[in-house]
């Protein structure tokens, strides 16, 4: 871990153990004054407390999360940890593969009987590092849409206010990380679902450049998809890439091998840097109290030492060559599924599907010239500048169940969405961080965009900052 973590710890207490973060529990394991076993415990009875109210979990393994941790204590009484994270409660969302776990994808049209019997890459590199699975967390439907509710498992819901959704499609993570229900969690983003749940339930999350954390079974997106951490901090965040950022053979869209440090010390300050602020793309509308808490933190970032230019990075919304390719990989979805399962679909998502299966070569070939061209112009963009900062909503939470706010004029989630999926057409790294409350009391999210293979960027910066910043806990955290 990297030395400037503060590791000094007081005698951990329950509350204490409830506010953990990755970083802190393993220096204590280290020092012998916290048990990987006691610090599990505490994750599983905080699920059962609060896991009915905000439906974060579609699977908990209490029984082999508890054998992983005796196992771990063991090792760290011999001095002996397996890796970086040895013994750190953790969770894989129910897209991925976990072996002994259900994958059920949220879908009445998947097994129920398994065998799970294997590992997806990312599963595979957090059990080799010797974390903890507590289990999978909820999406919705295949993962194809910002919220997250589903026909098997029902609504997930925001620790802030259980009546609002908690985004999606990584949203079970988003509430679990915000509960500190364990401190690492995987999600995935394809057009924001790492990032949306982030900005909702107040937590750090990143998508990290395309092809650097290995993927299989290849996403129905395709190109679109990447997968990320999820974690209340940076700087654990920063730790579980230094796990999953590895090559695996399975993946057959992977990018080069990543040679980033991503434990690196983060910075001091950042003179020298030059940052465009984009307070709307030039098309957006974003509420002027989201606008008013990511401004504040843009003038933190002026007082950081930062160069910050206001200044929209110049293209037209994508929306329409996003929904190609979006509806086009939602048609896969249905080959091979019955008549009966197509009808049991989510409705939304079997009638992007449905339009995906009337799209021609040539809508998707065009969608895929606009998406070059897109890549282009931001390619260009940040020849001048080191990042691009924007809100990461334009909204807050709203009511759990709904694909748009209820009374809104949206007509899709990809609608509300704006300032993420077009950085997945250019498959860039983009983090969300939490900078602030709106007039309700809920979480406000900062947009962090770096060039392509320019992740540190972004992590430093997110590092940095969260130290100026208050971390947010949620109400229901303290209930």
């Amino acid at each position: 871990m990297s030395s400037d973590e503060d590791t000094s710890m007081r005698n951990v207490t329950t509350t204490e153990l409830a506010d953990l973060t990755a970083l802190e529990a393993l220096a204590l394991f280290e020092r012998g004054e916290l048990s990987p076993v006691e610090l599990t415990r505490d994750c599983l009875a905080r699920i059962e407390r609060h896991n009915p109210v905000v439906n974060a979990f579609c699977h908990v393994d209490g029984e082999g999360a508890l054998a992983a941790a005796r196992a771990s204590e063991a090792r760290w009484r011999r001095h002996d940890p397996m890796g970086p994270l040895d013994g750190v409660p953790s969770t894989i969302k129910d897209l991925t593969l976990t072996v002994g776990m259900p994958t059920r994808k949220g879908s009445t049209t998947t097994s129920a009987d398994g065998p799970w019997t294997s590992d997806a890459p990312f599963t595979a590199r957090m059990r080799e590092a010797g974390a903890v699975l507590l289990g999978k967390t909820t999406t919705p439907e295949f993962g194809w849409k910002g919220v997250t509710d589903n026909p098997l498992y029902g609504i997930t819901r925001n620790p802030w206010n259980p009546e609002l959704t908690a985004g999606g499609s990584s949203g079970g993570a988003g509430a679990a990380a915000a509960l500190n229900l364990g401190m690492l969690h995987q999600g995935s983003d394809a057009g924001g679902s790492i990032r949306i749940p982030c900005a909702f339930t107040g937590t750090f999350g990143i998508k990290p450049t395309f092809g650097w954390i290995p993927q299989w079974p290849a996403s129905a997106m395709t190109t679109l998809s990447h997968l990320g951490p999820m974690t209340r901090t940076a700087a654990d965040s920063a730790l579980m890439l230094s796990v999953i950022a590895q090559p695996d053979a399975r993946d057959g869209y992977a990018g080069p091998d990543c040679p980033l440090d991503w434990l690196v010390a983060a910075p001091r300050r950042l003179d020298g840097m030059r940052i465009a602020y984009s307070r709307d793309l030039g098309y957006v509308s974003v509420a002027p109290d989201i606008l008013r808490a990511v401004e504040a933190a843009v003038e933190r970032l002026r007082a950081l030492g930062a160069e910050v230019i206001d200044v929209d990075p110049g293209f037209d919304s994508p929306k329409v060559s996003f929904d190609t390719l979006w509806h086009a990989g939602a048609s896969r979805l249905l080959d091979g599924l019955s008549d009966a399962q197509i009808e049991a679909l989510d409705p939304g998502l079997r009638a992007i599907a449905e339009h995906g299966k009337t799209l021609s070569l040539t809508d998707y070939l065009v969608a895929r010239e606009q998406r070059a061209a897109l890549v282009a112009r931001m390619a260009e963009f940040h020849r001048e500048f080191d990042l691009l900062v924007t809100p990461t909503m334009p909204l807050s939470a709203f009511a759990a169940g709904h694909e748009v706010p209820p009374g809104s004029d949206y007509v899709d989630w990809v609608d509300w969405t704006p300032f993420s999926y077009p950085f997945n057409l250019t498959q860039q790294p983009a983090a969300s961080l939490p900078c602030g409350l709106d007039d309700n009391g809920l979480p406000v999210g900062l947009h962090l965009v770096g060039p392509r293979y320019r992740d540190d960027r972004v992590m430093a910066v997110a590092r940095l900052l969260e130290t100026q910043l208050p971390r947010l806990v949620p109400p229901l955290a303290m209930a």
